[in-house]
């Protein structure tokens, strides 16, 4: 079993929770990974990590570095990824990372550097855990820990929940998607993905009241995204409570909306977003999604996986850091 490198990259927000990243740190270095780039954590300008020169050389780097990290992981989200787009070295970042072992993960304001990534590089990146929210949580979520090591190690991997959908379903195509906010605040720049016939996942957070995100959903449906895609799966949308003026409009009124307009299946409950229990999801990796008697299951193969054999711990077998 070989022990993988982590190279931290802060594209976005400041840490401001630096107990996270110390657990997350820690409970990574415990499972037998090399954690590289810590300094990252140390820079702070407004609510960024660090101005826009240095947060776009955390990815520029990569184009450039003699050895490669196994995963280059996002310390959190926030803003600031999008301020990065037009800076990025992607002749470059395509010719030393396409084909290779090295792996990008993050999710949340992240969405948009997979986004441009895939545009410009053709590089499939994954949308999964992040250093502090995630593997820095209070409690390690059991879930999210397995399935992360699961969706980057093995050449064929699979995320399966159980659905309110009654429908059945048996599609496959393109698996995209993330942030829904940071996906529709690209829509008509170069760095908006063209996929059609795609397995489109989206999740937001923060965006009270739900209106907003039924605003977001009708402009990808207006745009004709929502009808070239074979479906929309919804992950977790949190904090996006209703005001008392909403009646009851909440975000299930809004999904109902879209379903009435979109002609493409909706399916609800994917564990991903901003809430402990999150997938690891290959973002323009093919895939199928099946869904039958409640049960949603999807199947990805073709992204990039860990190189050699991995140690893959238990949760549970690590040791408890405060």
């Amino acid at each position: 079993m070989t022990s993988p490198t982590l190279r931290l990259i802060a594209p976005s927000g400041y840490p401001h929770d630096r107990e996270a990243m110390t657990r997350g740190i820690a409970r990574l270095r415990s499972a037998g990974c090399v954690v590289e780039g810590v300094d990252v954590l140390d820079r702070v300008e407004h609510r960024f990590a660090g101005n826009d020169d240095a947060r776009v050389a955390d990815i520029n780097a990569l184009a450039t570095a003699h050895t490669l990290p196994d995963i280059a992981l996002s310390v959190r989200g926030g803003y600031g990824a999008t301020r990065l787009l037009e800076h990025i070295h992607y002749d470059a970042m395509r010719e030393r990372l396409a084909g290779t072992n090295t792996l990008l993960v993050g999710h949340s304001d992240f969405t948009a550097i997979q986004m441009a990534l895939y545009v410009k590089c053709g590089l499939i990146t994954f949308g999964g855990p992040m250093l502090g929210p995630d593997f820095g949580a209070p409690e390690l979520n059991g879930l999210m820990w397995e399935h992360f090591w699961r969706a980057v190690g093995e050449p064929e991997s699979a995320a399966s929940w159980n659905t309110p959908t009654q429908e059945e379903l048996d599609v496959e195509g393109p698996l995209w998607g993330g942030n829904l906010a940071m996906l529709c605040s690209l829509l008509g720049t170069p760095y908006f993905p063209a996929i059609d016939d795609g397995i489109l996942f989206v999740e937001d957070v923060g965006e009270p009241p739900p209106f907003r995100i039924e605003r977001l959903l009708y402009q990808l449906h207006l745009s004709g995204v929502l009808d070239r895609q074979k479906a929309l799966v919804l992950g977790h949308f949190t904090h996006c409570r209703p005001h008392t003026y909403d009646n009851g409009y909440d975000t299930g009124a809004a999904f109902e909306q879209i379903a009435r307009v979109a002609r493409i299946p909706i399916i609800h409950g994917l564990p991903f977003g901003h809430e402990v229990d999150k997938f690891t999801l290959p973002f323009g990796a093919p895939a199928r999604l099946e869904v039958s008697a409640g049960r949603a299951s999807l199947t990805f193969r073709g992204h990039p996986v860990l190189a050699g054999a991995i140690s893959r711990p238990d949760p549970g077998t690590l040791p408890q850091i405060p």
